[in-house]
């Protein structure tokens, strides 16, 4: 394989993710070609999409994201009949006619390693030629390696393919597997920062003493919301995602404790409950992460100052900076395109409390009644500490994107 093909980069689609994993990969240049399949024409000519690359309301213009302010233009060169362009020196091909993978020829431009990121393509068991499309159709058109920049989707009680994983760097990416594994999801933004927030506790504690856990995050509305209530789809049960995102806090879901359960196994035994909610910002997100300790009487109090210090130095042993610890008092905007941070504990904010739990032995499966009536006193009392930390992260470029370009390069990096 000639080092030209091995540097050739796949994205599928251009919404959020695919156009910021583009910003990413132009300013590491680890590639030296990106193809980006858009599956449709877009405005009047190339330059229509040139304007949406250069211009982002979130994080300004690509030059000043990747110069600074006195950065020149870094788009250049545009050819409507090729459907080319170069960006920061990066030769980028746009593709504007298959939306099926199966078709897209990623063969034909040596692209070895695709992200997925229309989020169209998320159930890794359908064949690849299903008529609407399917992610193993990547494959079959020629990629080696398809990242998926989603949680899989599979249908109930289906089973996860043996050449599927699902990954978030700095926890459990060894466990990709380069002659087993084809599709990889890099799972959500908010697995991402929740899985660095509940290793160093778990490393730490152990998860015999972690009696449960809870979270919620405070996310930035995302594309597929409303700018303005609409009227649902047929069929539609929650009637929330058609109201406006520009004027409401809304109720939704999220799948990070399914997902936390394929990258921590060790969850799978621990009760988790996590719920999500939807503000009217562009981008910056919060999880609140609540945590139930059993207290041991030889071990050291689980207080504040010690959950703080668990946090400060797991974020100095992280030798790739995904996470991080401040003492700062940050707001969602603070940690806007911070690099790399999957999640930036505020160590301000750290709470914890310690109570009593009284246990009547009675209620407890599993102890027959001869075993109760040795025991004297059958209500029993244990010491638990709650404890809440927060944890920001950028949902788009900052957290999310980064350690999807990390993903992609790590896995280019193993097929040779």
């Amino acid at each position: 394989m000639n080092d030209q093909l091995s540097k050739t980069l796949g994205i599928n689609g251009m919404g959020r993710i695919g156009k910021l994993t583009l910003w990413h990969h132009a300013g590491r240049q680890y590639y030296n070609q990106i193809v980006v399949n858009l599956g449709r024409s877009v405005g009047q000519s190339l330059d229509a999409i040139a304007q949406y690359i250069e211009k982002d309301t979130s994080y300004g213009r690509l030059s000043n994201y990747l110069g600074g302010y006195m950065a020149d233009p870094v788009i250049s060169e545009l050819d409507e009949s090729a459907g080319t362009m170069r960006i920061n020196g990066i030769q980028v091909k746009f593709l504007r006619s298959e939306r099926n993978p199966v078709n897209i020829g990623w063969h034909h431009h040596g692209a070895e390693v695709v992200v997925e990121s229309t989020g169209q393509f998320l159930d890794p068991i359908p064949p690849y030629d299903l008529p609407k499309g399917s992610i193993r159709g990547h494959l079959e058109a020629g990629a080696r390696k398809v990242v998926a920049s989603a949680p899989f989707k599979l249908k109930e009680d289906a089973r996860m393919p043996e050449d599927t994983i699902t990954t978030v760097m700095g926890i459990n990416d060894s466990d990709y597997d380069p002659v087993q594994h084809e599709l990889i999801s890099n799972a959500s933004c908010t697995t991402t920062c929740l899985a660095h927030m509940i290793k160093p506790l778990l490393d730490y504690f152990g998860p015999q003493r972690i009696l449960s856990a809870s979270m919620a995050t405070i996310h930035a509305c995302t594309s597929s919301q409303q700018v303005l209530d609409s009227l649902p789809k047929s069929g539609a049960a929650d009637l929330r995602k058609n109201r406006s995102i520009q004027n409401n806090i809304i109720l939704t879901t999220t799948g990070a404790a399914k997902a936390l359960r394929l990258v921590i196994p060790e969850m799978a035994h621990i009760g988790f409950i996590a719920e999500s909610v939807r503000i009217p910002t562009a981008t910056g997100s919060l999880i609140i992460l609540v945590m139930n300790f059993q207290e041991e009487l030889n071990k050291k109090p689980i207080r504040r100052e010690l959950i703080n210090q668990v946090y400060k130095d797991a974020a100095n042993q992280s030798s790739r900076g995904y996470l991080l610890y401040t003492d700062e008092q940050n707001v969602s905007s603070d940690i806007i395109g911070m690099p790399r941070a999957a999640a930036i504990i505020e160590g301000h904010e750290t709470h914890t409390r310690t109570g009593a739990i009284n246990i009547n032995l009675e209620h407890i499966r599993g102890l027959d009644k001869e075993t109760l009536n040795r025991i004297k006193d059958q209500v029993t009392s244990i010491q638990v500490t709650q404890a809440v930390i927060y944890g920001w992260y950028d949902n788009e470029m900052g957290s999310y994107v980064n350690m999807l370009g990390d993903r992609t390069v790590s896995i280019a990096e193993s097929l040779y």
